[in-house]
């Protein structure tokens, strides 16, 4: 672990306004074509929070707008040391790692926190003050829509600590950890989850690149209602670009695609090794320019998280292989969350890995009324075969309860 000094002040930005999945599909539109482990009713003993009770999904600040990466990164990077600037000598002991150090490959799962244990600190811990300096950090990082994903998928799980049966109080805690310095000039990641979100962004100033392979979004239940009555959906983008792309397909490519009525189970588990596996379902070669743009249009719901500038780029990288891209899709055919046990689908190419997988149960976190499982109880993965962690380290399986590697290596009890 290293210890830094903080150097950068530059402001952060406001976050853009646009979703990524709507802004490529309005692009396509445009340009005709040219686009160059969940809430376990565990009793394990779980981290006594002892700072702020605020709600971590409702912490925001007023931000500037950003439209390049570099922006992103520097703005990322100001947040950080005014993060940073918070925190107490040991703190910064704890959230500090060397860039190469292998714990972030293990220190992020779909587990809860109490069966994986996360690098950094846990927000639960923090003051007011320093919870809202660390979301700071998200806010400068992520686009509007990518932070109200992220902080949506947070009020779930706070939402079901509050009023589900579950009795796994890990559902409200979320960790921070910097990997690398962010106050210099060299590449560094930002490390943050818990429950059903784990985010590891790199982001390399002197490259001009940001990279969010891998992550891990997850959301449970599917739509609920927050603490000021506001209806909240964590992946209606996700859902509504998924099936548009479905809705495209002729009756014959739709024969290829679909795999069974079942929504298919997760093959590679987040905080997991993976072998990448592709060649089943439809060809990204068999599709028109069209779909290829809505097919590239899904996949923006994870890396285009950030600006405009680092999601197109990312895509052009997809888009440079998509003939090569295999996709596939189970479970329900129709967007209706009253049919079905909700849907399944995997996208994967030389440059991209996605899986969207539908949970069949609740894991003890019911709610009367809300959709816990299935449509409402979803894991999600993005990786970069060819890029996943910028290529500073090479995942590893994360330890779960014993020290047993908890990526694809059976469920803990109550977790489905």
């Amino acid at each position: 672990m290293t210890n830094t000094t903080p150097s950068h002040d530059s402001p952060r930005p406001r976050r853009a306004k646009r979703s990524p999945a709507l802004w490529l599909t309005s692009t396509f539109l445009v340009t005709s074509l040219a686009l160059s482990g969940c809430a376990a009713a565990a009793t394990s003993a779980s981290t006594t929070a002892t700072g702020s009770s605020a709600s971590i999904s409702t912490l925001t600040s007023e931000t500037t707008t950003p439209s390049t990466t570099a922006e992103t990164i520097a703005s990322t990077a100001a947040a950080a040391e005014a993060f940073l600037a918070t925190l107490s000598e040991e703190q910064r002991e704890q959230v500090l790692y060397a860039y190469d150090d292998e714990t972030k490959t293990t220190s992020w799962s779909n587990f809860p926190v109490t069966f994986v244990e996360r690098a950094g600190l846990n927000l639960t811990d923090l003051s007011e003050e320093q919870q809202e300096a660390a979301m700071a950090v998200l806010e400068a990082l992520l686009s509007d829509e990518g932070y109200a994903t992220v902080t949506g998928i947070i009020g779930g799980d706070e939402y079901l600590l509050e009023n589900s049966s579950s009795t796994e109080e890990s559902l409200g805690q979320y960790y921070i950890a910097f990997f690398g310095d962010p106050t210099g000039t060299s590449a560094w990641e930002l490390q943050f989850g818990g429950h059903h979100l784990g985010i590891n962004a790199t982001l390399d100033g002197t490259a001009d690149e940001i990279t969010f392979a891998p992550t891990h979004l997850g959301v449970q239940p599917a739509v609920y209602t927050d603490a000021a009555g506001n209806e909240v959906q964590p992946f209606s983008d996700i859902y509504e670009s998924a099936f548009a792309f479905y809705d495209s397909l002729s009756d014959e490519q739709k024969a290829q695609l679909y795999q069974g009525e079942e929504a298919a189970a997760m093959v590679c588990e987040p905080g997991g090794t993976c072998d990448y596996p592709t060649g089943t379902g439809l060809s990204g070669a068999d599709l028109t320019d069209e779909q290829k743009q809505l097919l590239l249009a899904v996949a923006a719901n994870w890396v285009g998280l950030a600006d405009e500038e680092t999601t197109t780029d990312a895509l052009a990288a997809i888009e440079a292989t998509i003939d090569e891209t295999y996709v596939n899709w189970s479970g329900a055919t129709v967007y209706d969350m009253t049919q079905g046990d909700g849907i399944s689908f995997q996208i994967s190419g030389p440059d991209v890995y996605i899986e969207f997988a539908a949970q069949q149960g609740s894991a003890g976190a019911d709610v009367d009324g809300v959709v816990t499982s299935g449509w409402g109880h979803v894991h999600t993965i993005y990786r970069d075969p060819s890029n996943d962690y910028a290529l500073s380290v090479e995942q590893q399986e994360s330890a779960g309860m014993g020290g047993a590697a908890s990526g694809g290596a059976g469920t803990p009890p109550g977790d489905e």
